[in-house]
């Protein structure tokens, strides 16, 4: 089968993502084991658009609708087509990308056997990412602008439950940072969140499900089952055994859970623009979540939204470097006075400092703002 002809499919699927990364010898082997050379020619139809309604890809695909309906089922199984209609009932088919949010995301939210041709995929996915940090880090210049203009990535939702011993969690509002004139309300609760919703999935997290197939399993968590996507996209990833729907009060529990493990509730909406209902949530921790690793490796920029700034009580910090470990972006270090500080430019308002502070020396101030830190220099 012509490696061109993968080439090919492989640029129009990377031009359906946000993330630049190369086309290369290892994304075509991982497409060779994910794709038949049928589904590329009927990628190819979304070459000059990544979304259609049915009868944009009949006139771009050449093809009945029979025949597209056949292929898009087999994509959708895949995580390569998104199938749901539009919020005026009009179907719409659009091309997913590789990742953010893709293919790869879809393929580990559902339960994978750890067999060899799983831990090889695993691998070859791993070496994907190490060239892709290459790829960046070579051009850096060119691409760092890009970064510089993508809108948040996602929004922090943070932790506004009880503390695990039991005490009110000393998340008191006391003041306000300075923000935009313009105020959009957001839901900041995930009790809130998941009102809202009457369609909720549960899938595996992705990155933690990939990174047990390399042999690197999270020091944070035993959850898996705790990647979260609402409405449309939760009947989506049902219909395509990527998750199970669940009730309100299950997807608590788990949200709950994660909480006490430590981990970041970061929510994800269309196309990026927080003025619209949310589509999913991640339950992230340090070492496992992609975008935060992405960043650390020189991969991409961390783009975050978030309403909330930790800020320090230096009087009742007693320096036991708590926050300094729990914080998933390395914001906190203690100065020179054995007490804790944080970094404005990188805290993503998670409250996980607070939530396991012992003294409740941590408040958060609220204001929504852009956190924007760009991917290391490696080179």
């Amino acid at each position: 089968m012509s490696d061109e002809k993968y080439k090919k499919a492989a640029h129009i699927i990377i031009k359906a993502g946000i993330l630049p990364t190369p086309v290369n010898k290892t994304l075509i082997e991982i497409l060779k084991l994910q794709l038949t050379e049928d589904e590329l020619d009927f990628i190819n139809a979304f070459k000059s658009k990544t979304s259609q309604t049915m009868e944009e890809l009949k006139r771009s695909s050449k093809l009945p609708e029979s025949q597209i309906l056949s292929f898009v089922k087999r994509l959708a199984k895949k995580g390569f087509i998104f199938n749901q209609p539009s919020s005026k009932g009009v179907m719409i088919y659009r091309l997913m990308p590789l990742l953010m949010v893709g293919a790869f995301e879809y393929l580990y939210m559902k339960k994978i056997e750890h067999n060899d041709e799983d831990k090889k995929l695993a691998k070859m996915f791993s070496d994907y990412f190490e060239e892709t940090r290459d790829f960046i880090q070579d051009n850096y210049d060119q691409i760092l602008p890009v970064f510089e203009k993508m809108l948040p990535i996602d929004r922090t939702m943070p932790i506004l439950a009880e503390t695990i011993q039991g005490d009110e969690i000393n998340l008191s509002i006391n003041e306000e940072i300075e923000v935009p004139e313009e105020v959009i309300l957001l839901t900041q609760k995930v009790e809130e969140l998941i009102e809202k919703f009457d369609d909720i999935s549960v899938g595996h997290c992705f990155c933690r499900h990939h990174r047990d197939l390399l042999g690197k399993p999270c020091k944070h968590t035993e959850l898996r089952e705790n990647c979260f996507t609402f409405g449309k996209s939760a009947r989506y990833v049902a219909e395509q055994g990527f998750g199970r729907l669940i009730s309100k009060e299950e997807a608590l529990k788990i949200m709950k859970k994660s909480e006490d493990d430590g981990l970041v509730h970061k929510a994800f909406h269309p196309h990026s623009d927080i003025t619209r209902v949310e589509t999913s949530i991640c339950n992230c921790c340090k070492d496992c979540c992609g975008t935060l690793e992405w960043w650390r490796m020189g991969i991409f920029a961390l783009i975050n939204s978030t309403n909330f700034l930790s800020q320090v009580d230096p009087d009742l910090c007693s320096g036991c470097e708590t926050c300094v470990e729990k914080c998933p972006v390395d914001a906190i270090k203690l100065n020179d006075s054995d007490v804790a500080e944080v970094n404005t430019e990188y805290c993503i308002g998670c409250g996980v400092c607070a939530h396991f502070c012992p003294e409740n020396a941590i408040t958060l101030l609220e204001g929504m703002r852009k956190v924007y830190v760009p991917p290391p220099r490696l080179r």
